[in-house]
């Protein structure tokens, strides 16, 4: 008797898999992500690819020879150090964000920065026909007769034009409308992305090739596909940005060969993303003067310094409840401290709303803005401005009092060279600077919110 392919439920979510369907998943406890699929029974057992390699050994750790190994740069320095000084050989790095943010643009850019230095690159669309983007490369004045491109979903086909090819960097574009004919559901579907990635990762390890998977992402902001996928990788880097403002940054949210704090960013023109080397000096280019409610902080992404302005404004309502709009900040954060404010300042917020913004679309978690989040508030409803020349850093505990923050050095640093004066930091981090200060600026001991806010206002 032949057997019947049995329909299993999963979750869109998480992946979890199960006999019947269920409303919510109870993995991820997400309602309504499980979705009907066709397993056959000849899933996986045949036509494993083109790659077959002997059975792996085990071998001493430090038996491993490392000599020879280099980071492949990709020659532009944004994107090399949001990976951490280069492309690893046989990393699986995903990319997503949302539409048009600008992903295939970048992809294109560089897989011509490794071309145009004699390495062979491959890029292979699933969504795009040769011709549409030999027509994007044109405007992007993309163009190398190394960089290879191919519109294909096969995933069999795409494999062994990997074998044919040789190059030393493939870009699959994207991941979910690749199709394996181990497996009989839709392109998209969880078991197809799912399939194909592992497939992928397999290629990419035994030959040594790093592979780029381009991934959609939800309406939640999240990668498309199960959350196995972001496990499988070796890197995740999300791709942010408004389309309706020129700067995307580029953050690694996971990287097994380098910061996961790292970013990079890029200026949407029109021939591509170009970099922009001091976003200090970008973000703050049009920062108003003498206006309440501004304060400029020094934020560290990864390892790198940005100032960043904030904005508030604070205006009494006769509504019940007041409203909080946050951009780029946590919300929950911004609460606390306006809890705080209230019970240790005596600053009565209740009948005020409450509206802050980062300005240039940059979103920042770090609690060393916690005091410069205090100080915008209090600012505008005070209706006093600060002196343009000052950066305000710290985080700020329960009781009010301000705590020190990590490498200070470098957030001095980057203030001094963009000519401010002043710093007000906490006075735990005193000991960590004297060495450094520099006549050219100012560090003001911060012990609590009171003192910060006698100090301003």
């Amino acid at each position: 008797m032949k057997k019947k392919n049995k329909t299993i439920f999963i979750c869109h979510s998480c992946g979890f898999e199960s006999a019947k369907w269920l409303g919510k998943c109870p993995e991820c406890n997400q309602w309504d992500v499980m979705s009907e699929e066709l397993v056959s029974n000849t899933s996986g057992r045949k036509n494993r690819g083109v790659f077959k390699t002997a059975p792996a050994k085990p071998v001493p750790i430090d038996a491993v020879d490392l000599k020879d190994e280099k980071r492949l740069l990709t020659h532009i320095k944004e994107f090399d150090q949001v990976l951490g000084g280069g492309l690893v050989a046989g990393s699986l790095v995903l990319i997503g964000g949302d539409p048009g943010i600008g992903k295939s643009t970048l992809m294109l850019q560089v897989l011509n920065g490794i071309a145009k230095h004699n390495h062979k690159v491959l890029y292979v669309s699933g969504e795009e026909s040769v011709k549409q983007i030999r027509l994007r490369s044109q405007r992007l004045e993309v163009g190398s007769s190394n960089l290879f491109v191919a519109a294909e979903i096969d995933l069999e086909i795409i494999l062994a034009m990997i074998d044919s090819t040789k190059p030393v960097v493939v870009v699959i574009d994207s991941i979910q409308t690749m199709f394996s004919s181990d497996i009989s559901s839709a392109p998209g579907s969880i078991s197809q992305v799912r399939e194909s990635a592992l497939r992928l990762m397999r290629v990419s390890k035994e030959t040594g090739i790093p592979i780029f998977l381009v991934g959609h992402v939800t309406k939640d902001g999240a990668i498309a596909g199960p959350r196995l996928l972001e496990h499988m990788v070796d890197t995740v880097l999300y791709f942010e940005g408004d389309r309706n403002h020129i700067f995307r940054i580029l953050r690694a949210v996971k990287n097994r060969f380098g910061s996961t704090n790292e970013i990079g960013v890029f200026e949407m023109k029109e021939k591509g993303l170009l970099e922009v080397a001091n976003p200090s000096k970008i973000f703050l280019s049009e920062r108003p003067v003498k206006v309440a409610g501004s304060v400029v902080t020094a934020s560290l992404e990864g390892t790198r310094p940005i100032l960043i302005e904030l904005q508030a404004l604070v205006s009494s309502t006769n509504l019940g409840t007041p409203r909080r709009t946050i951009l780029g900040l946590e919300h929950n954060r911004v609460a606390l401290l306006v809890a705080v404010m209230e019970k240790k300042l005596g600053i009565h917020l209740t009948g005020h709303d409450i509206f802050m913004n980062v300005v240039g679309g940059v979103r920042v978690d770090e609690p060393a803005m916690d005091l410069a989040i205090m100080v915008a508030i209090a600012s505008s409803f005070f209706d006093q401005c600060l002196d343009e020349a000052t950066v305000i850093v710290g985080e700020v505990g329960l009781t009010g009092e301000v705590r020190g923050v990590g490498q200070m050095d470098k957030r001095i640093s980057e203030a001094e060279k963009l000519g401010f004066t002043k710093i007000l930091a906490p006075s735990s981090n005193l000991k960590q600077v004297t060495g450094i200060q520099s006549k050219a600026i100012k560090l003001i001991a911060i012990k609590n919110v009171t003192h910060a806010m006698e100090y301003l206002f």
